[in-house]
């Protein structure tokens, strides 16, 4: 039994790879394109690079299939109206990986370092559901509109910090496969890794 669960964590962290990958490759497609405005809002954004993830023939190489919006059903009693109370997900990758079935899940929320509200949103509405398990199995985006990654994070990190959530900040992270990210630990959850879309250039 150690075994497999040695070899499902192996697969199921290999498929996150390949989910940002996906992610990465159709938020770089978005930028040449430069289709996407800074005045939309985040599920314009999300349709748009999903159409790059849709289209990426590494998708269909490792066989991932892709939804936005999607429904991640939870154990809620089960009467009139229970399916309007599933939370929703802006993005949802599954793939079949030997006998295992994996999911793995991007909620995307607008940021803009002028903007508290933007950023109080993505902790309460992006983080918390993550810490709380509203959402499992992900990620954090962040589609930046306008101003600085850096200032904006540090922003962020003041606000937990206010809210005396010091343990909670992101942290600046960097690898070869995923180039620059972000980490935050949290109770319950341990690590959540965020990503920062910057789009001012648009």
């Amino acid at each position: 039994m150690a075994l497999n669960t040695v070899v499902y964590e192996k697969l199921r962290n290999a498929f996150e790879q390949k989910c940002w990958r996906l992610i990465i490759e159709a938020y770089q497609i978005s930028l040449k394109e430069q289709v996407i405005q800074l005045d939309w809002n985040e599920n314009d954004i999300s349709s748009e690079l999903h159409r790059h993830v849709k289209e990426n023939p590494l998708r269909l190489k490792w066989k991932v299939s892709t939804s936005v919006e999607a429904d991640i059903p939870k154990d809620i009693p089960k009467v009139k109206g229970f399916s309007d109370r599933f939370p929703r997900i802006d993005f949802r990758l599954t793939s079949f990986i030997s006998t295992y079935e994996y999911e793995y899940f991007f909620e995307a929320k607008n940021l803009k370092q002028n903007d508290s509200a933007l950023k109080r949103r993505y902790i309460i509405t992006g983080i918390d559901n993550f810490a709380s398990k509203k959402y499992e199995n992900g990620s954090l985006i962040g589609y930046l509109l306008q101003g600085k990654t850096d200032e904006t994070i540090l922003e962020i990190n003041s606000i937990l910090k206010y809210r005396k959530r010091s343990a909670e900040v992101l942290n600046y992270k960097m690898s070869k496969s995923l180039g620059v990210f972000y980490e935050s630990n949290h109770n319950g959850i341990g690590t959540l890794k965020h990503l920062i879309f910057d789009f001012t250039s648009l």
